[in-house]
């Protein structure tokens, strides 16, 4: 569902709130995704078991930072790479998660004067 342009109206709240929680699925989505990423790449190129790998991948895209050594070069480029991508994944969900919200806020609040 697109945007609507300023000159519109709101939408009722209904179709907001839909709004609001397709952008939850797609930024779970993204989640999910990345998480998948991060664990097979630490499974298959680290040599980490399963469990081991969730839970480094999660402690990387959560932002807390690495759990185990990392025991080859490999790993370690795959680490620092993943690294900068889930701060990218983290800035891209807050803008998934945000836009609904600011642009209802924008439309409420519009700065502009409406009568030119």
């Amino acid at each position: 569902m697109p945007f609507e342009h300023r000159s519109e109206p709101l939408l009722p709240r209904e179709l907001w709130l839909r709004r609001v929680f397709r952008s939850f699925g797609l930024a779970g989505g993204v989640v999910a995704v990345s998480l998948i990423v991060g664990i097979v790449g630490y499974h298959w190129i680290g040599g980490l078991p399963w469990i081991d790998a969730l839970l480094e991948a999660s402690m990387i895209l959560g932002g807390m930072g690495p759990v185990a050594a990392m025991a080859n070069d490999a790993v370690k480029v795959f680490a620092s790479i993943y690294a900068l991508f889930s701060g990218l994944v983290l800035l891209s969900i807050m803008g998934i998660l945000l836009a609904p919200w600011l642009h209802r806020m924008m439309h409420k609040f519009h700065a502009e004067r409406r009568g030119k």
